[in-house]
């Protein structure tokens, strides 16, 4: 029987951690066999987006009682039909493709499946691609590429 290493390698504790700074990255993990490490900066854990799905953002408190218009999701535009719209799980930044200058992940007139990425929100430093919740037709994407988008705005409109 093979003796199990039962310290914790240190050294790959410290690997892991020159990546989050030589990539800027949050948080890194790692799994092998039955070992998983994980290292974060600043202690803040960080919701995959499989994790995400089911979920809602809730903002937190105002200090201040606020007016009912401004806790309200955005008003939609005159003339369009956002009843079959998607729309954004959480505040952030919207990026319609993986990279600059690369193909969107979807374009008006393409047919989705059912968890196929349409676009990715940036919260917090942290990439959350946001999957088709059905299968259909896009026949808009109202949201900009590299535009802010709010809770419950919406994003793409699919049939």
């Amino acid at each position: 029987m093979a003796d199990k290493k039962t310290g914790i390698d240190q050294a790959l504790i410290r690997d892991l951690a020159n990546i989050l700074n030589d990539t800027d990255l949050t948080e890194i993990e790692v799994e092998q066999d039955d070992l998983r490490i994980r290292v974060s900066r600043n202690g803040t854990p960080v919701m995959m987006p499989q994790q995400m799905q089911g979920y809602a953002y809730q903002a937190p408190a105002p200090a201040a009682p606020a007016a009912p218009a401004a806790v309200a999701a955005p008003a939609a535009p005159a003339g369009r039909d956002l009843s079959k719209a998607v729309t954004a799980p959480m505040v952030g930044t919207v990026y319609l493709s993986p990279a600059p200058g690369a193909r969107p992940f979807v374009e008006v007139g393409a047919t989705v499946k059912e968890g196929q990425t349409l676009l990715i929100i940036e919260a917090m430093k942290t990439m959350n691609q946001i999957p088709s919740p059905k299968s259909g037709k896009v026949v808009e994407i109202v949201i900009d590429d590299a535009s802010p988008v709010e809770y419950g705005e919406p994003l793409v409109i699919i049939e």
